[in-house]
């Protein structure tokens, strides 16, 4: 049976995490006949959540795909992370999607899971449909849900189908276009019959129903018409109208139901087949040409020449490297050759594969909508455009979010530091989010990501998939030294006499502070002919090593001027050497007299939170040692400009996601050096030496 693009739906399942998506997901799979057994998260046997990581913590961590038939439609599932730590990921996949399921929970309403994955949803302009989940659960509040949906999103929540009753009493739905009630059975297998509305709900029906209409007919002028001189709209007119609404996004319809009992999901997949755009009602997708200036546009439609995005990659040990994409303009046949645009190279490979959770499905041919994934690409990483090599565009993709936390990295066992560096290298492919730098002052391995449970994931994956072991640090804070006071005339005498050739040199230096950020300065001040000038690079180089580590604690010494201004030698004894240490010894002796203190790297913060943080992040940031620079108001949150030092926010993601009830946010950079108080300058010395 040849596949047509019209038929396909891309359907992106978000929502904060713990709503059910990917039980949501798997009562879908079960109905379209693409699985025979209703797979749980709880017990393991999801199609979704395959990976260990995700089975033992019982939550999505990685986006996966499946796809199943219903009503001679192919619907692709994509069951997104909802925790936070994997948020990038649902942002990054919803680039694959046509539109989104934004499920939420009816005991709890929004929360802030839900606001960010709506966010995303906005981004990238998708048309969404709400399902309301949990409608069998202790607490079940449909009414208040929809309200509370109403208010935080601001628009026309319309509930389609209203649930009949509710916890232990839910038996199923009313749907308000056809005016029938669903009588859904509980034991999972998603059958439903059709009866009369029970008469208890006959008022509430004609109010919801009422308001229904209301907002249908806005995304239609003549019908609005019609409905406001009191004709009445025939069955056809209103589901017409209701679909265009949904397809602009003038319109968010509401269907409820319990995902676990595979209740009222089955019309959600009719709404789904039936409102969701296909791939080809999307409008071109805009792009540039390589270069980079001009303007250009694939229009997604089978005679458009190929084009695709590169969404997301997966590491696979065994396989190897997995690019997901989805073609938007063209088609692609297994066994052949396409171009990246922005690696200006050609890519050749061998199968095409439809993802069906951790299984793949080999296909000929992929159309404008497929997602597929191409094993083996050499150089084609995450956000890469493949397309047509005489006719070439480049997609701009969206940016992974950025890092918020960070830990040293090293290996459990001593010598394998080679194998968790090109090991966490595979993971980068896979996650953008994670960041891997040396830190030059420190010389630390630094790993960063969008959350603790993100970099403990990584390591547990990295065990699992590389066999690599490695232990997180906290990161050492890179401190500086520097000096106050301006000190003259000191003189070291290096001298040395024991069999042999003795060592002689002498240094005459004058020490002074400069301005902070301006590093090191070295002047050679030398009159008469004390110090042959041969000997000025050895003294020079003896300075360079000297300033690596200070005085207090090791650190580096920044911000000061040494002057070289006069010293002694000896015909025989002196060397490059001698002279090299007599610096390093003078330019000691010089910095304990010049008042010698420690520096610390202070960041500089923006943090956004909703208005009601922002006293407890204010008083947060003052018992940090904290200035905040300024303000700004962002839509409903505050966003605060502050400044704080390093080692006071090395865990500030997890600290503000506890005083903001995890819905603040922040991004941070080094912003300068200041001086360490005094007395706390002594505790780091001291613990510093403690551990040496």
């Amino acid at each position: 049976m040849e596949r047509k693009s019209e038929q396909l739906r891309n359907v992106g399942i978000v929502a904060h995490v713990g709503s059910g998506k990917t039980s949501l997901a798997e009562a879908m799979l079960l109905n379209g006949k693409a699985t025979n057994r209703l797979g749980r998260v709880d017990d393991g046997t999801s199609n979704f959540d395959f990976e260990p990581e995700e089975t033992k913590r019982k939550i999505t961590i990685s986006t996966a795909f499946h796809h199943c038939n219903w009503k001679k439609h192919e619907i692709n599932l994509i069951d997104t992370p909802g925790d936070d730590n994997f948020l990038s990921d649902t942002r990054s996949s919803l680039q694959a999607a046509d539109g989104v399921v934004v499920v939420v929970d009816a005991t709890a309403g929004v929360k802030i899971g839900t606001e960010k994955v709506w966010a995303f949803a906005d981004e990238q302009n998708l048309p969404r449909i709400i399902f309301i989940n949990k409608m069998d659960r202790e607490r079940a509040n449909f009414f208040s849900v929809v309200e509370n949906i109403a208010k935080n999103f601001n628009i026309k929540a319309t509930p389609i189908f209203l649930p009949i009753g509710a916890e232990d009493n839910f038996q199923g739905v009313v749907d308000l276009i056809k005016m029938k009630a669903h009588i859904c059975s509980r034991d999972g297998s998603g059958k439903f019959e059709d009866s009369d509305i029970p008469d208890d709900m006959a008022e509430t029906v004609g109010e919801w129903r009422e308001k229904m209409i209301e907002d249908i007919v806005e995304a239609d002028d003549n019908l609005m018409e019609k409905y406001l001189e009191g004709e009445e709209l025939s069955a056809p007119e209103i589901e017409q109208t209701f679909i265009k609404g949904i397809k602009s996004q003038l319109l968010v319809p509401i269907v409820s139901g319990s995902a676990t009992l595979n209740m009222g999901v089955a019309q959600l997949m009719n709404m789904i087949a039936q409102g969701l755009p296909s791939p080809t009602e999307r409008d071109g997708f805009k792009g540039k040409l390589p270069g980079g200036e001009e303007d250009a546009e694939r229009t997604p439609s089978l005679e458009a020449p190929f084009s695709s995005i590169v969404f997301k990659t997966v590491a696979d040990p065994f396989a190897g490297k997995l690019s997901l994409l989805r073609i938007l303009s063209g088609s692609l046949k297994a066994e052949s050759t396409v171009f990246n645009a922005n690696k200006k190279t050609k890519e050749k490979f061998g199968q095409i594969f439809l993802m069906e959770g951790k299984k793949q499905k080999a296909v000929e041919v992929a159309i404008p909508g497929d997602i597929i994934a191409i094993p083996k690409l050499k150089v084609t990483g995450t956000g890469d455009t493949l397309c047509q090599e005489s006719d070439p565009i480049i997609f701009e993709p969206v940016q992974p979010l950025p890092s918020v936390i960070s830990y040293a990295v090293g290996a459990k066992v001593k010598g394998s530091e080679d194998k968790v560096f090109t090991s966490l290298a595979r993971l980068l492919e896979e996650d953008p989010t994670l960041k891997l730098e040396r830190d030059q002052a420190t010389s630390e391995i630094i790993l960063s990501g969008t959350g603790q449970i993100h970099l403990e994931t990584t390591s547990e994956k990295l065990n699992r998939k590389f066999g690599v072991e490695v232990n997180l640090k906290p990161i050492k804070v890179p401190y500086l030294e520097t000096i106050k006071k301006t000190v003259n005339r000191v003189i070291y005498r290096h001298k040395k006499q024991s069999g042999g050739r003795g060592q002689f040199a002498e240094v005459h230096f004058d020490l002074s502070p400069l301005g902070r950020g301006q590093g090191f300065e070295f002047e050679e001040a030398l009159v008469g002919m004390n110090v042959p000038r041969n000997f000025v690079p050895a003294v020079e180089k003896g300075l360079n090593e000297a300033i690596q580590s200070g005085v207090l604690g090791g650190y580096p010494v920044v911000d000061l001027k040494v002057r070289f201004f006069d010293g002694k030698s000896h015909d025989v004894d002196s060397s490059e050497m001698a002279f090299k240490i007599a610096a390093s010894m003078c330019f000691k002796k010089a910095v304990q007299e010049s008042n010698p203190v420690l520096l610390e790297p202070i960041m500089k913060l923006e943090i956004t939170v909703p208005e009601e943080a922002m006293g407890d992040v204010m008083g947060d940031l003052n018992g940090r040692r904290g200035r905040v620079l300024g303000m700004d108001t962002k839509g409903k949150y505050q966003v605060i400009m502050a400044q704080a030092p390093m080692s006071e926010v090395l865990q500030y993601a997890l600290d503000l996601n506890s005083i903001s009830g995890g819905r603040g946010s922040f991004q941070m950079e080094h912003a300068s050096y200041e001086e360490v108080p005094a007395q706390l300058a002594e505790k780091v010395i001291a613990e510093t030496r403690k551990g040496e």
